[in-house]
């Protein structure tokens, strides 16, 4: 289902929402997205005409099936890329989560994969417990702008 960037972060606050609550309401979704009570009605007016939520006025706010697998995608997509930004680029959590919500919209589906698998990989290998040399590699260079000891620059050419 194609819908706005800005009705999805409305979609995964209902569904951050209820898993920390058994209901949600206007107030709730107001506050957790720093807008005032008509903007969330408004967005909750789309959404449910999408089929994505049910909600009565002043009642509670409940994500159909549909409205919730969207939602559950729309969360994951972002933990997986807060997690990618923050434990394999090394920006710090804050960031990364913000970064992460700005971006998840936009990413193709094969490009969500890729990171997925990549992230996969380098949880799985076989070292798990431990980052791969290349990755901690990488965490140096960053750290002080220039590549560790270990592996200096390769000359020109080769």
């Amino acid at each position: 289902m194609n819908i706005s960037p800005a009705l999805e972060d409305y979609l995964e606050s209902i569904f951050i929402i209820n898993a920390k609550k058994s209901s949600v309401r206007v107030k709730d979704m107001a506050k957790f997205a720093g807008v005032k009570p008509p903007s969330v009605i408004e967005a909750l007016n789309h959404l449910q005409d999408k089929g994505l939520v049910e909600h009565e006025p002043y009642g509670y706010i409940e994500l159909t099936s549909e409205g919730h697998k969207l939602a559950e995608s729309i969360y994951e997509k972002h933990n997986i890329l807060k997690k990618f930004f923050n434990e394999i680029l090394g920006i710090d959590e804050k960031t990364a989560g913000e970064d992460a919500c700005r971006i998840e919209h936009y990413l193709s589906k094969e490009t969500l994969d890729r990171i997925v698998n990549f992230i996969r990989f380098i949880e799985t290998a076989p070292s798990a417990e431990q980052k791969p040399n290349w990755l901690n590699n990488f965490h140096y260079f960053m750290k002080h702008n220039k590549r560790p000891p270990c592996c200096p620059k390769p000359e020109k050419g080769k």
